[in-house]
């Protein structure tokens, strides 16, 4: 679905219109100024605050005990 564009002097004297439209349909609006988007009015998407930020990266880190070692592939360096 393409998100709905509106001008910013129409968005102005409908604003409320507007916010309430985009929290019933979760469909964001674009407000131009002169044809070209100047801004983005989207829905509050809530992010769990108790989730630690580190939980995201856990996991992902390669750790080498002898970096000298011959590694599985096959690579040639430049």
């Amino acid at each position: 679905m393409e998100n709905k564009q509106v001008s910013k002097s129409e968005f102005k004297s409908k604003a409320l219109e507007y916010f309430r439209q985009v929290e019933s349909s979760g469909q964001s609006v674009i407000v131009t100024d002169h044809g070209r988007p100047a801004l983005e009015v989207r829905p509050y998407r809530n992010i769990d605050q108790k989730r630690n930020p580190l939980d995201v990266l856990r996991g992902s880190v390669v750790s080498y005990v002898d970096p000298t070692s011959p590694i599985d592939v096959n690579w040639e360096s430049a």
